[in-house]
């Protein structure tokens, strides 16, 4: 037996009322999830659209606290009868018959019943009730690790893992070591928001380092009922202790850093006494003297001549 309900501005006496339930006989459920501040379809597929135009209907949704979403009457949307809450949040398609409910929070969650009324000489008839059931979910953030305090071989291993804004609440959250299927973490701490009702939760680990091992990798494991988030893998060693891989690869960075540095002071170097040898070498007389000189000596080696002729003369004589 469902209860009929009606749109704000349509009134119904007795026998009409008593009409309109042997009319209506079957309603229509389903379900529908949204994520939240993100877009909700509440849908009204209604069999008949293809022989009944929206100028002959009234159609109107409404909470299951009889809060009106959206109403469409006889053609015409008429926003004075939406509820405040509503108000500017709602979008009607009208090929597909939902209804949008747009930035949809945690406390949209619930049931909505769509009804199409035809409207009669003698009133107005309930021709379709469709029950929607409206789930939201809100991914939580990814598991993040943190290092509560330094690690030694003494004070051992204290991390605390935590994720925020997620829905629905969470089931379980823990720390598993590689290679291990044991769970570790004490204490979950789960906060909810006042105003967004979204939770946030948190975990700790204390334990003393295992004697032998020198290093060893932890992730944060987070469970909903729908999904398990996982956090990146948290890599932890004492002092004096580290990983084998990151030596790797800072003994390798070490070198790179090293040849290039050889390299740029070899370059620098070269560079330098280039340009002290070009300093240093003297400066070349011009082409235009050299032939005053040559033909200077060239006089000089004349008279030189003409001198040891005269003196040869009188010895002829």
């Amino acid at each position: 037996m469902y209860v009929v309900k009606t749109c704000a501005t349509c009134t119904m006496d007795l026998r009409l009322l008593f009409v309109t339930a042997i009319v209506f006989t079957v309603a229509v459920s389903m379900k529908r999830q949204a994520y939240f501040n993100r877009t909700a379809y509440l849908p009204c597929p209604f069999t008949k659209a293809q022989n009944i135009s929206l100028s002959e209907l009234v159609v109107f949704w409404q909470d299951r606290n009889k809060l009106v979403l959206y109403e469409h009457y006889l053609g015409t949307e008429k926003p004075d009868n939406v509820n405040a809450k509503y108000r500017g949040r709602t979008s009607f398609d009208g090929e597909t018959w939902a209804l949008r409910l747009h930035n949809v929070q945690i406390k949209d969650m619930g049931s909505y019943d769509c009804f199409i009324q035809r409207k009669t000489p003698t009133g107005s008839i309930i021709l379709q009730q469709t029950e929607t059931e409206l789930s939201v979910i809100a991914n939580f953030s990814k598991p993040e690790i943190e290092l509560a305090q330094n690690i030694t071989r003494h004070s051992g291993i204290n991390l605390t893992c935590s994720s925020k804004q997620g829905y629905p609440k969470p089931k379980k959250m823990y720390f598993r070591i590689t290679n291990s299927t044991n769970e570790y973490g004490d204490n979950m701490q789960i906060s909810q928001d006042n105003v967004t009702e979204l939770f946030s939760v948190s975990i700790s680990l204390s334990r003393s380092f295992p004697d032998g091992v020198n290093n060893m990798t932890i992730e944060c494991i987070l469970e909903t009922e729908s999904i398990t988030i996982s956090s990146k893998p948290y890599n932890i060693a004492p002092p004096g202790h580290q990983h084998p891989q990151k030596n790797r690869i800072e003994i390798v960075l070490a070198v790179v850093f090293v040849v290039i540095f050889i390299l740029m002071f070899f370059i620098l170097a070269k560079k330098y006494y280039k340009k002290q040898n070009q300093a240093n070498r003297p400066r070349r007389t011009t082409s235009a003297l050299e032939p005053e000189s040559s033909a200077g000596n060239e006089s000089i080696n004349l008279e030189e001549f003409e001198s040891q002729i005269a003196s040869a003369k009188p010895n002829a004589e």
